[in-house]
């Protein structure tokens, strides 16, 4: 009994996001006829420990794969508190959820996320503040809410800040509505012989309680509340989906839920897939050599979706992250490419049985210019098995060695010369080379 009379002051007489047949089920509860249970959510993919660059394990309040794909599993009626109140219960917590959808999007693991969900909503209070927050975590982690089983109602609501709602062919989404359930207990008492007394001060105090049937002027009041929390769904739901689904839109639906391919029809979703075909596509997406996931027909990408949180680059970073590390990477690569070529050339020209041989010098920064893909070693291991010795007549190796790297600026590779001066004293080695084995002028 004292379980029930919680519930009842859970969902009594305040307006829940919650579809008509688990309103009835609630009810149907507080009767004494029908318990509340629902299944353990998913366990079957990623794992709650992960690992560091440096091998530091951790533990984490949702799974992540291999591949960096955060998977944060929501079932049951949902409620504003509770901590860490399970899917076992019957009950899942918005505090719970948002200490995940927070905790996720701070998470260096977690490349991108799945919302995998199944519920058909639950209160009002807090579920616009849930939404609120994967709106963030979607503006800095590409994230993917699916449909898997049911997103109605409160569930909806947080599901519509996700870059992008997959449904299943058989999942049920919407239900953008309100609903207030209030009790009259008033003509079972009587039947019981119990009249209850309400001692009270402030004409409001009482109003909708469960010992007398509501009055007009409490029904109204009701009805405001109900209208205003419809309001505020609405609104949440446009700045979620953007174009996909506005708030006139949302309004058309007058509440129905919709199945698989109609609530893509609808604006509900963006497209029919599965849990399995989203995991799949976000692996591939945070692997290094995955790149951007091909949308499947059907699909809506960011940039074509006006309203939709952030734009998204590769991998679910925000594009704005995405493009200056492309600005900062370019500008380092060009410093690290001329340090490395000179560093190759250094190699190939100064390897044994290359080093003080004009002839086989040339050859070789000839064979380097021509073969970037090659190494050092392997340009100087070709020309010293494919090139005659050479020396100029009456030149002292030492001393020409040491004249020609000077002049060639690598006696200190990436130090003094620019990339611009070591190019040109290479050709002119190269032209001098050419010209005393009648070799054509040419540039390679």
């Amino acid at each position: 009994m004292t379980s029930l009379i919680h519930i009842a002051d859970r969902v009594l007489n305040r307006p829940l996001l919650i579809t008509r047949d688990k309103a009835e089920v609630v009810l149907s509860v507080l009767a004494g006829r029908l318990g509340v249970n629902a299944p353990e959510s998913s366990r079957f993919e990623g794992g709650s420990v992960v690992e560091d660059e440096n091998g530091a394990r951790r533990a984490v309040p949702y799974r992540v794969t291999g591949d960096g794909v955060g998977i944060i599993t929501v079932t049951g009626s949902l409620v504003n508190r509770g901590a860490w109140v399970g899917a076992s219960s019957g009950l899942t917590s918005y505090e719970g959820i948002g200490f995940q959808l927070k905790s996720a999007a701070a998470d260096p693991a977690v490349r991108s996320v799945i919302l995998d969900m199944h519920s058909p909503g639950g209160e009002a209070v807090g579920a616009f503040e849930t939404a609120a927050l994967v709106r963030d975590l979607a503006a800095r982690k590409r994230t993917v809410a699916v449909v898997n089983g049911m997103a109605a109602s409160a569930m909806y609501a947080i599901a519509s800040g996700a870059n992008e709602i997959v449904t299943t062919e058989t999942g049920i989404a919407g239900s953008i509505g309100v609903v207030l359930l209030h009790a009259d207990f008033s003509r079972q008492l009587d039947r019981d012989g119990i009249t209850p007394t309400l001692i009270h001060a402030g004409a409001h105090k009482v109003d909708a309680n469960p010992f007398e049937p509501l009055s007009d002027a409490v029904r109204e009041d009701l009805q405001a509340e109900v209208d205003a929390f419809y309001g505020a769904f609405l609104g949440t739901v446009a700045k979620g989906r953007g174009s996909r689904l506005t708030a006139a839109a949302a309004r058309k639906t007058e509440a129905r839920t919709f199945i698989g391919k109609a609530a893509v029809d609808a604006g509900i979703a963006d497209r029919v897939g599965s849990f399995e075909s989203v995991l799949a596509e976000l692996s591939r997406a945070s692997t290094p050599n995955g790149g951007r996931s091909t949308p499947q027909k059907g699909s809506t990408s960011m940039s074509e979706n006006p309203g939709a949180p952030a734009a998204i680059g590769v991998a679910g970073i925000p594009k704005a992250d995405h493009d200056a590390a492309v600005a900062a990477a370019e500008t380092k690569g060009h410093a690290t490419g001329v340090a490395h070529e000179n560093k190759r050339l250094t190699t190939a020209l100064g390897a044994e049985g290359v080093k003080g041989d004009g002839g086989r010098m040339a050859a070789a920064l000839d064979l380097a210019t021509k073969s970037p893909a090659m190494t050092g070693e392997d340009v100087a291991a070709f020309v010293v098995g494919n090139v005659a010795a050479f020396k100029p007549a009456g030149a002292d190796a030492e001393v020409y060695e040491k004249s020609r790297l000077a002049a060639a600026g690598l006696a200190q590779p990436g130090a003094g010369k620019s990339a611009a001066a070591s190019q040109e004293a290479a050709n002119r080695i190269l032209a001098n080379y050419r010209a005393s084995t009648g070799a054509p002028a040419r540039q390679g």
